[in-house]
């Protein structure tokens, strides 16, 4: 079955550390993008970070730019979410992603680009 399952997520106090995992499924892992997405009530899902398929690349969102990690795991499957010094404007639903391209030669950020997407999971960062 292809599918993304997301965990890690919960309450968390402003300036405290936070992972996020994202579990694939049913599709050759390594041969993806990934990527973050955040969603509040009322407003548009927006891009987080991204990882290029090979992993030699990245790229984030000003907002957590010097704040968040993202890296992958081919072996486990897995796209991760590390998350420094989280603040209360970091509260939302978090969604990882797929590439809709397989081994595409750049790094995707617009939602455009991605065709398989997890449940989401939920982060509140309290103050």
């Amino acid at each position: 079955q292809v599918q993304l399952v997301e965990s890690g997520g919960g309450l968390v106090q402003a300036g405290a550390s936070l992972r996020l995992s994202c579990v694939a499924s049913g599709f050759p892992f390594s041969e993806y993008a990934m990527g973050w997405f955040r969603q509040s009530p009322g407003k548009e899902r927006e891009f987080i970070a991204a990882i290029k398929w090979g992993g030699d690349s990245t790229k984030y969102a000003d907002s957590v730019t010097g704040r968040f990690t993202i890296s992958k795991d081919d072996a486990e499957n897995t796209v991760y979410l590390q998350m420094n010094n989280v603040r209360s404007e970091d509260t939302s639903a978090y969604y990882c992603a797929r590439d809709r391209q397989r081994r595409r030669s750049w790094t995707p950020t617009g939602k455009e680009n991605f065709n398989l997407w997890g449940q989401g999971i939920q982060v509140t960062v309290s103050s």
